[in-house]
């Protein structure tokens, strides 16, 4: 009698079944996937992502309809962000014509004090290239606030950028006027919103700076307009049909994109650094460009 042939192929000597070798194809094929996608999620922390963004603002005076804001988070700079990538993404910035700049914590990462000072200062060198003719300002996140608020502070400003702690700043333009507003940071127990807001008109328009995005819930109740946070990365890994794999505290609740939080809109970074594993997948660099709009002009 004549046999069915089941033989595909050989493995030490000894007839691979079938079956055994569908086994064998499969691990093959998902050990590729898992290179495959090893290689993308290394090579993603190097590519940059310009968001831009329209936010429509009812309070916005007619001056500032089309006033270009750009904010970039969460740098982190240390041996995974090299002096290379950060001088490029300060040139697509640049490249945006940004009428101001907003960076929203996290310059490093904190290990040691003193090295961690080191790096703040080769970081905020390359930032210093930031253009814009309306000033460029900064909040402190969990990890600048660990490493030393006020040394980092200190730090910050002598590069010619304005830090915010628990402050406001009116930005002024052809005679109108518009707020923007540092939170301290959350993490840290440094926020203090009622003395962050305290000189804003009630009836002028106001965006808010805050490492932390999840805090909108208790902006919201202030007289923000706007708020731009960063924080969580976007989560650094995304799943398809799952999102984040982790987030970070105060970054659970909102923790990528555009929300409206009662009248307060949020829109959350994804920042530019890594921490942990310099990896990022399904979540690449994130540089935010928003266009604010007033709302009798698009009406």
């Amino acid at each position: 009698m004549g046999s069915q042939v089941e033989n595909c192929s050989t493995r030490n000597g000894m007839a691979l079944s079938r079956r055994d070798f569908m086994k064998v194809s499969a691990a093959a094929v998902a050990g590729a996937g898992a290179l495959s996608t090893l290689g993308v999620s290394l090579h993603e922390p190097h590519e940059i992502v310009v968001s831009h963004i329209s936010v429509v603002l009812d309070r916005l005076p007619v001056a500032f309809d089309h006033f270009r804001v750009a904010q970039l988070s969460d740098i982190h700079f240390n041996s995974f962000m090299t002096r290379e990538h950060l001088e490029k993404v300060v040139s697509t910035m640049n490249a945006q014509k940004p009428d101001l700049v907003l960076l929203t914590g996290d310059f490093v990462t904190s290990h040691h004090r003193k090295r961690d000072l080191g790096s703040a200062e080769q970081c905020l060198q390359i930032l210093s290239a930031l253009q814009s003719p309306l000033g460029r300002f900064a909040v402190l996140g969990n990890h600048d606030s660990q490493v030393g608020p006020n040394a980092m502070s200190e730090l910050i400003a002598s590069t010619g950028v304005t830090v915010l702690r628990n402050q406001s700043h009116p930005i002024e333009r052809n005679g109108a006027r518009l707020h923007l507003v540092g939170v301290d940071n959350v993490t840290a127990g440094h926020a203090r919103p009622e003395k962050a807001f305290g000189d804003v008109p009630q009836n002028e328009c106001c965006i808010a700076a805050v490492h932390e995005p999840d805090i909108a819930d208790e902006l919201q109740k202030f007289s923000a307009d706007f708020q731009m946070s960063g924080h969580s990365h976007g989560g650094q890994v995304r799943v398809p049909g799952v999102g984040a794999v982790v987030l970070p505290p105060f970054a659970r609740k909102y923790p990528r994109g555009a929300y409206r939080v009662g009248q307060l809109q949020l829109y959350t970074n994804s920042g530019i650094g890594v921490i942990g594993l310099p990896i990022r997948f399904m979540c690449p660099p994130e540089v935010s460009i928003f266009e604010l709009r007033t709302a009798a002009k698009m009406a």
